[in-house]
């Protein structure tokens, strides 16, 4: 086996289409778009460059085929907040062959250790985590958008190697109506809900192309204050990036189902959902051409997404438990009255170390329907392995973890 480095236009070819191949005949899998997967390696496109380096490789047997590929990477900034410097890989494809999957493995490992990387996580993105972060081991169906898709023989490829769960990823789903065809969703949030929502001081706003600035800055200004206390590897969002973020997801975004909250006009939550664009692109096998383009936009206006994303969403901590996050969701309730074309909610991902937000899924009807496994190696053990949700409860108790 021959372990080359992606640099020629043909090698990106192999990578790109390697899995295109490798899960021909699985009808699940929903291949990324050719341009999204080579932005992710594109410094002119990926701000992460600015802070960080990628490398990526594809493996061919004696014969010359391609048979696996695997990206490794540094973020600068988040390997800087953990207790060991921390590298990422991704984008692993491999056939069935334990041999060519530890290649794979070794490569990235390699690579990260001559960085001065002390751990890897993976398979992770070289990006923001509400995208192909984490290994799927349970609800091995379609996909929403973003959310990675794995054979299911990688994950004793992963742990067989050494990989452990550094922690697990959860996405709950749940219809919109029930079997009547009525909007459905729980008597008791809804009214919860609907009283805050009435309350003085307290107000409610869907996304507005034309405020788009106004909103990256509400958005950093609650995730900011939010995360900062949670998220080991925490780092205070640029309003620019988010500004970024909304123009690139202007073709798929439905306004009216991004929220924000605010109390006396301060931003105090959000909640980001998006339509599920696989529904539509699931044919085009990666390609963004004319006529494809032709055909998303018949998908969009014939209403070909049912399924609604939540990626990502925050409440200040000063208004957490306060019915804030259900007053939110009575807003998209009230939408969905008027769009009787979304069918499905997913709330994707809330991890194993937030049992809040679990439990706001679970009450709103939610059920658990995929799981997703962060893995962490430890190239050098000299910290030690301490899982995610242990070291936000040391540091909770300013104890140092392990």
């Amino acid at each position: 086996m021959q372990i080359v480095e992606v640099k020629t236009r043909d090698e990106k070819k192999e990578f790109i289409n390697f899995p295109k191949w490798l899960y021909r005949n699985d009808p699940n899998w929903v291949c990324i778009l050719d341009s999204d997967l080579e932005a992710t390696f594109d410094p002119a496109k990926n701000h992460l460059f600015r802070q960080g380096v990628a490398v990526r490789w594809i493996l061919r047997d004696e014969s010359g085929k391609t048979i696996g590929r695997v990206a490794a990477f540094i973020d600068r900034v988040r390997s800087g907040v953990y207790r060991q410097p921390t590298g990422g890989m991704g984008f692993f494809e491999v056939v069935e062959n334990r041999e060519a999957a530890f290649a794979l493995f070794d490569t990235a490992k390699n690579w990260l250790e001559k960085q001065g990387m002390e751990a890897m996580d993976g398979p992770i993105n070289f990006g923001e985590n509400d995208t192909n972060w984490g290994l799927l081991v349970e609800g091995f169906v379609q996909q929403g958008f973003g959310m990675p898709y794995h054979m299911k023989y990688y994950r004793e490829f992963f742990e067989s190697y050494g990989f452990m769960n550094y922690f697990e990823q959860y996405s709950y789903h749940r219809p919109v109506m029930n079997e009547k065809g009525e909007i459905d969703f729980p008597p008791r949030i809804m009214k919860i809900a609907e009283w805050l929502s009435k309350r003085p001081g307290y107000s409610f706003h869907h996304f507005e192309s034309s405020k788009k600035a106004k909103f990256a800055s509400d958005f950093v200004d609650v995730y900011n204050s939010t995360w900062s206390a949670f998220k080991e590897d925490f780092t205070p969002l640029d309003p620019e990036l988010i500004d970024d973020m909304f123009r690139k997801a202007k073709p798929i975004m439905d306004e009216e189902l991004i929220w924000f909250a605010y109390y006396n006009d301060k931003p105090i939550g959000f909640f980001i959902l998006l339509p599920d664009v696989n529904q539509i692109i699931k044919p085009f096998k990666g390609k963004l051409n004319l006529w494809n383009k032709i055909r998303f936009l018949h998908g969009r206006l014939t209403h070909k997404m049912t399924r609604m994303r939540a990626i990502v969403g925050g409440v200040n901590p000063a208004y957490q438990n306060s019915g804030v996050e259900s007053a939110i969701f009575y807003q998209i309730y009230q939408v969905c009255k008027n769009k009787p074309w979304y069918k499905e909610l997913e709330l994707s991902w809330v991890g194993d170390f937030n049992p809040k937000m679990m439990a706001i899924f679970q009450a709103l009807g939610a059920e658990r329907a995929k799981v997703h496994i962060t893995y962490r190696y430890m190239i050098r053990d000299k910290a030690g392995f301490i899982r995610y949700k242990d070291e936000m409860a040391a540091k909770t108790r300013n104890e140092p973890a392990g």
